[in-house]
């Protein structure tokens, strides 16, 4: 593959648009929208949130139910081109074909813990790819990446041909793997009501004096 022109290192505050994911159906949760989950008085999606603005030139949350309830979270909502829950590569296509900057950094809404300096090392380690995928030492998170916003139309060719899963829609591309094996544990996701609570032990443990 060639490569792109874009392939520096970009300015997150002008060139670098955040899109946060929390379009699912929640099936684990029981079907509850895990963005507006509680957590320590916040939804998810804040807590999120709170690692992109200010760090990126936009954020944008992409979402299909409650649309009213997140719009009040960020700077903009976009739900998915085409109806049906279709999974988060129809979600990061929807996004890219929202954004307005040449990047886009993708993360989704139950990682509420993420580190704080997440902008600025992914946008590092782009090296001279067109995506940069996060790794925590000892396995790869396909949902916590940055992409060229350019790549909007191979994915909507990749969702045309059926294709759903994100990991195998990178295989396409060359990607960077960006190493995070110091913060592992800012990856962990909340998938179920019981992660949420192991979570929310953890949290009140490490308030405590």
């Amino acid at each position: 593959m060639s490569v792109s022109p874009l392939s520096r290192v970009p300015n997150p505050a002008t060139e670098i648009t955040g899109l946060i994911l929390a379009g699912g159906r929640g099936r684990r949760m029981g079907g509850r929208d895990k963005g507006l989950e509680r957590l320590g008085g916040l939804a998810l999606v804040e807590h999120v949130r709170a690692r992109l603005a200010g760090r990126v030139g936009e954020v944008l949350v992409s979402a299909n139910r409650h649309l009213e309830s997140y719009r009040r979270l960020g700077d903009r909502v976009v739900s998915d081109a085409e109806s049906g829950f279709q999974g988060p590569l129809m979600g990061i296509y929807s996004g890219l074909r929202a954004a307005t900057t040449p990047w886009v950094l993708v993360v989704p809404c139950d990682t509420p813990a993420l580190p704080a300096d997440l902008v600025v090392r992914m946008a590092a380690g782009i090296d001279d790819c067109r995506i940069a995928v996060a790794h925590d030492g000892e396995r790869l998170h396909p949902v916590v990446m940055l992409l060229e916003r350019a790549l909007a139309d191979d994915l909507r060719a990749a969702l045309a041909e059926g294709e759903r899963k994100v990991g195998r829609w990178l295989e396409r591309h060359a990607w960077a793997s960006v190493d995070f094996s110091d913060c592992p544990a800012a990856f962990g996701n909340l998938n179920t009501v019981q992660d949420k609570q192991r979570l929310e032990r953890r949290l009140n443990e490490e308030s405590r004096p």
